[in-house]
């Protein structure tokens, strides 16, 4: 009997963490279905009490969870020998909480932009993210491109929003 992808994900904690507990798996464009999950878990963790006081919780949150999701990163990509398989997401997840942190509070069509933002930057991959991708065949390769589209994207969206404000005044 063949094991199905997911069967396969269940065999290992790396391998759930990766593929974002299945949403890896969705298709097409599992990386905008990561990118979704990871921002409807960064509201709902945001409704815990001590997660919704503010950016020093999330930052100790962003710092446990990086060398996490780099070992999960690392082991899925061996084991599915392609280091950034497009069923690995917790780089999409990890990386619109960061988005999410600095968007936040913002309405939904604020959240909206910086998540298309942060997409749009990551399928782009403009320099440096397309030599990080290409250069770096490792769990830290994998996020750090992630990283760096999100700092693109909390980049844009910050000029986009002291230009909204110059023109609306």
């Amino acid at each position: 009997m063949q094991q199905t992808k997911f069967q396969w994900m269940l065999i290992h904690p790396a391998h759930i963490i990766a593929q974002g507990a299945g949403s890896g798996l969705l298709h097409p464009a599992s990386g905008t279905w990561g990118t979704l999950v990871g921002w409807v878990l960064f509201v709902f963790l945001g409704q815990i009490q001590w997660l919704y006081t503010g950016v020093w919780a999330w930052l100790v949150v962003l710092a446990v969870t990086f060398p996490i999701a780099v070992w999960a990163c690392s082991v899925t990509g061996r084991d599915l020998n392609s280091p950034d398989d497009s069923s690995i997401v917790i780089d999409e997840i990890w990386a619109i909480w960061l988005v999410m942190l600095f968007v936040m509070p913002a309405p939904f069509w604020q959240q909206a932009i910086a998540f298309a933002l942060f997409r749009l930057f990551d399928v782009w991959k403009p320099y440096p993210i397309r030599l990080i991708d290409s250069k770096w065949k490792s769990g830290l390769g994998v996020m750090l491109d992630d990283v760096v589209a999100a700092l693109y994207a909390l980049l844009v969206f910050s000029i986009g929003v002291q230009l909204f404000r110059w023109f609306a005044a």
